[in-house]
């Protein structure tokens, strides 16, 4: 095992390591069945198909599973310097039901980092249709580096 040296990456590069160490541990996005599509500087680009066990009582997909999909695509863009950044506070306004199978994409962009903090936006859209839910994601740098504790196999 050895520990992902950065010191000598262009920031795209640190944005792809970092997304790949995150990915490696995110067993949650990987449950969901999330597709990680692009992750740049401040940027981040996921999908994922609304499954039959993701839907509610109203047979719409369920907002935890939306709200899911938000945060996660704000993380990796939050993350993509290879900071420690967690989420200090969210919100999400829900305009349009999701149904089963239909293909979901998060796009997250950030709008301000200074200091420690930052604010994202994510747009969840139906894969060519509506909007369904827009979120607003507010970061707090934490210490230590994202590909620190991840060690690649040899």
């Amino acid at each position: 095992m050895s520990e992902v040296d950065t010191s000598a990456l262009t920031p795209q590069e640190l944005a792809t390591a970092a997304s790949d160490a995150m990915w490696q541990r995110d067993a949650t996005a990987q449950a969901l069945g999330m597709e990680r599509l692009s992750v740049t500087p401040g940027q981040a680009t996921l999908r994922m198909a609304v499954r039959p066990d993701m839907v509610n009582g109203h047979h719409i997909c369920h907002g935890g599973m939306i709200f899911a999909l938000a945060d996660t695509a704000f993380a990796y863009s939050c993350n993509s310097y290879n900071l420690n950044t967690v989420a200090s506070a969210c919100h999400i306004d829900f305009l349009s039901p999701a149904r089963e199978g239909d293909v979901l994409e998060a796009v997250a962009v950030e709008r301000s980092a200074a200091g420690r903090t930052g604010v994202y936006d994510v747009t969840v859209s139906v894969v060519g249709g509506k909007t369904v839910a827009l979120f607003r994601g507010k970061s707090y740098r934490i210490k230590g580096e994202v590909t620190a504790s991840f060690a690649t196999q040899d």
